[in-house]
């Protein structure tokens, strides 16, 4: 049964009116009752960015409830898996070149899941899975700039100089790109560097294209990090739910970006592989 469909007290029917605020902050995992009710009180509790102080407010699915700030999942219905995906796999629901593809893990579950954004088959690490459509939207479009980290491995030994170059700034063929940062990780050794890059953008293979540029073809690619979300532990291969804190800070993320999209058509549904 959903949480907005409730009947116990004789008082409210399933209209749409919607649920109580407390209730629907306890079932989805924030605290008690008695404790969501004290943090209403408190005035830590926000609804659609206003906050409320008096109990007995009803809310909706579609509403937006923050506590401290942080959004919190009203809609159970919505599903946020981590993926961490292995070199080979092809980002994609269905390849027509007969390659492995998201189907061998979207298929365990009855609804329909989508990635958001991708990763180039040669490029393993985190890979978000969800039948959120919105939040997918918002998270891939390419007016919202998502910031994801990388760890490269990469031919030759990289200096400081070629460091400053990523962020300064690096002309390819398709525009000015720089990384928002970028630093080397360890000691050269055996003619190889690893590096960490973190960029907003979206355009095709822009990492390799951007390390082979200043001259060091990458070896070996991973994501680690895509907006709030961090790849951990996670082996290879495998998947885990988001915890309640990962959703609410995506969700808070979603519900900022809706400006900027609503301002640019380009659809992120078909966006390239962003590494």
């Amino acid at each position: 049964m959903n949480d907005f469909d409730d009947t116990t007290d004789g008082e409210y029917q399933g209209k749409p009116e919607g649920e109580r605020l407390q209730k629907v902050m306890a079932a989805a995992g924030v605290a008690s009752r008695r404790v969501c009710e004290d943090l209403i009180n408190a005035g830590r509790v926000a609804v659609n960015g206003l906050r409320v102080e008096e109990q007995g407010r009803r809310v909706l699915p579609t509403d937006l409830v923050t506590v401290d700030g942080k959004a919190i999942q009203l809609d159970t219905t919505k599903i946020y898996i981590m993926l961490n995906k292995p070199v080979g796999i092809v980002s994609s629901l269905y390849d027509d070149r007969g390659r492995p593809d998201l189907r061998r893990y979207t298929s365990m579950f009855d609804e329909r899941l989508f990635n958001v954004g991708r990763l180039d088959a040669q490029t393993s690490g985190l890979l978000l899975l969800t039948n959120d459509g919105e939040l997918a939207h918002i998270l891939a479009h390419p007016s919202f700039g998502v910031l994801k980290t990388y760890i490269a491995k990469v031919e030759g030994v990289v200096t400081q100089h070629t460091v400053n170059k990523l962020v300064g700034g690096i002309e390819l063929e398709d525009g000015l790109i720089e990384a928002d940062k970028a630093r080397i990780i360890g000691t050269p050794s055996n003619d190889e560097t690893v590096v960490e890059v973190t960029l907003h953008s979206g355009r095709n293979r822009i990492v390799r294209r951007m390390l082979e540029e200043v001259g060091h073809p990458v070896i070996d690619l991973v994501r680690r990090q895509f907006g709030p979300l961090h790849l951990g532990s996670l082996a290879p291969d495998a998947m885990r739910d988001l915890t309640k804190a990962e959703v609410g800070e995506l969700l808070t993320i979603s519900r900022g970006g809706k400006v900027a999209a609503a301002t640019d058509d380009e659809s992120a549904a078909e966006e390239p592989s962003d590494d």
